[in-house]
């Protein structure tokens, strides 16, 4: 099949997807479009990349840097300061709404506190400054989100909006498209799925959070007898599901496939049993896969299985990254200030012990310690500890984002155990935050109880919030 004719039917596939998959009795507002755009973007490569493809420019591969990581590109930077901009004019417009997510959220808010501060002993400060900018971008994207009328109808649009286009297009990229869906390993020359990322992690990261969204609107569409375009539905994201499935066995994302199946599988088994109404029960099943996953890992005696899964003892040279930027990683309570440890003559020393180009850690845990020193670790844990404590209680209210939110905590804190998934502009990121943050419930009016011997001549209302 040739390219035009396969874009073509990929085409017609995309806007298949949105017709089988709509869902009349959910309705976000029009808002819901600024999120959807930001993570279409986190989710594939920047704007000013896009640009280049449409134009057909076609960039030979430059030498690695270390002040390539440094300046932003202009056309990027104007999209991020636009939609933050846009984010805070909503947000304006839903004041008591926004109220009572700082309010219940203030773990969140004292992190990015920090953050902000961390930036003062930063050795590249306007640098980290603007990091950290985008980094606030990313959490009012989650606040716009989870200050729907209706988060969870939010939610499934945003998951669906993201994977009709991206998933598709990434299977075409691949394919029929080899420039951009492919590129070739710098040391071994072997072949890399890109699909409409710029690199095979990002890829990894998109059909995992393109995944569990996907797994979780069809459990949902399929115990609800009555839900509206019940097949089509189910047709829509069982052809996502699929074709996320193809995408990581021929990326060879293990770490991403990993976490999908495991968090997926959670999903599963929480829905089809009691589990979910027994929160002992809950915690115990989340704390034994959290702990078996890090004994898989990090402990000599299960390095069969890492074997199994195609990953060698070293997993994939990580260990020796991790010793070499431990050694460079300077003041370990502060950390070396807001995204500012992968610059200047530090980046140059990692280079040279490991590889030119490299950029993070490959672990989210140690990636926190190393820009935010002990401190920060501290706060993530803090932050962890408050989000579990939130995902939990959303079983407990019987709040319908419960599922979701369980898989995407689970799969966050497993994925930054390899990569690291605790940095801004990153959909790990963003969807652990959605994941974790308290969202009250709307308020509702209830009745009052009638007063004994008393006779009223009307139901007295108070307003609750859940």
């Amino acid at each position: 099949m040739s390219a035009s004719l396969a874009t073509s039917l990929f085409a017609v596939i995309i806007a298949g997807l949105f017709v089988l998959g709509r869902d009349r009795s959910s309705r976000p507002s029009g808002a819901l479009w600024i999120p959807v755009i930001a993570l279409l973007i986190a989710g594939s490569r920047s704007l000013s990349q896009w640009l280049d493809v449409f134009a057909g420019h076609s960039k030979a591969a430059a030498a690695a840097t270390p002040d390539q990581f440094i300046d932003a590109n202009p056309v990027d930077a104007a999209l991020s300061i636009s939609l933050i901009v846009i984010c805070l004019i909503i947000l304006s417009g839903r004041r008591q709404q926004l109220w009572h997510l700082l309010r219940r959220n203030a773990p969140i808010l004292i992190f990015f506190g920090y953050c902000a501060i961390s930036v003062l002993w930063s050795d590249y400060t306007f640098v980290a400054f603007k990091r950290w900018v985008k980094g606030v971008g990313d959490l009012l994207l989650v606040f716009v989100i989870l200050s729907e009328s209706r988060p969870e109808a939010a939610l499934k649009r945003l998951f669906s909006r993201i994977a009709f286009v991206l998933i598709p297009l990434s299977v075409l990229f691949i394919k029929y498209y080899p420039e951009l869906g492919r590129t070739y390993n710098y040391w071994t020359f072997q072949p890399i799925q890109l699909g409409v990322s710029d690199n095979k992690n990002g890829l990894g990261m998109l059909c995992l959070i393109c995944g569990l969204g996907a797994l979780w609107q069809f459990i949902t569409v399929y115990r609800d007898d009555r839900a509206c375009n019940r097949t089509g539905q189910l047709l829509a994201q069982g052809a996502v599901i699929a074709m996320i499935f193809w995408v990581l066995s021929v990326a060879d994302s293990v770490t991403a496939l990993c976490c999908f199946v495991i968090a997926g599988g959670l999903m599963l088994v929480t829905s089809a049993s009691r589990i979910a109404r027994r929160p002992l029960a809950l915690q115990i099943l989340i704390v034994s896969i959290v702990s078996f996953s890090s004994l898989v890992l990090f402990a000599d005696s299960a390095g069969w299985l890492v074997s199994a899964l195609g990953r060698d003892s070293t997993l994939t040279g990580r260990t020796n990254i991790w010793q070499v930027v431990l050694g460079v990683s300077g003041n370990s309570w502060f950390g070396a200030g807001y995204e500012s440890f992968w610059t200047g003559e530090r980046l140059r020393k990692i280079w040279a012990g490991t590889m030119n180009g490299l950029n993070e850690a490959h672990n989210g845990y140690l990636e926190v310690y190393l820009n935010l020193g002990w401190v920060g670790a501290i706060l993530l844990a803090g932050l962890i500890v408050t989000g579990y404590r939130n995902v939990i209680g959303a079983f407990r209210r019987s709040d319908p984002t419960a599922l979701i939110k369980l898989a995407l905590f689970v799969a966050a804190l497993l994925y930054n155990f390899s990569e690291a998934g605790f940095r801004e502009v990153n959909l790990v990121w963003i969807f652990f935050l959605i994941a974790t943050t308290f969202t009250p419930q709307k308020r509702r009016l209830v009745r009052e109880p009638a007063l004994s011997k008393v006779r009223v001549g009307h139901s007295q209302l108070r307003e609750v919030e859940a």
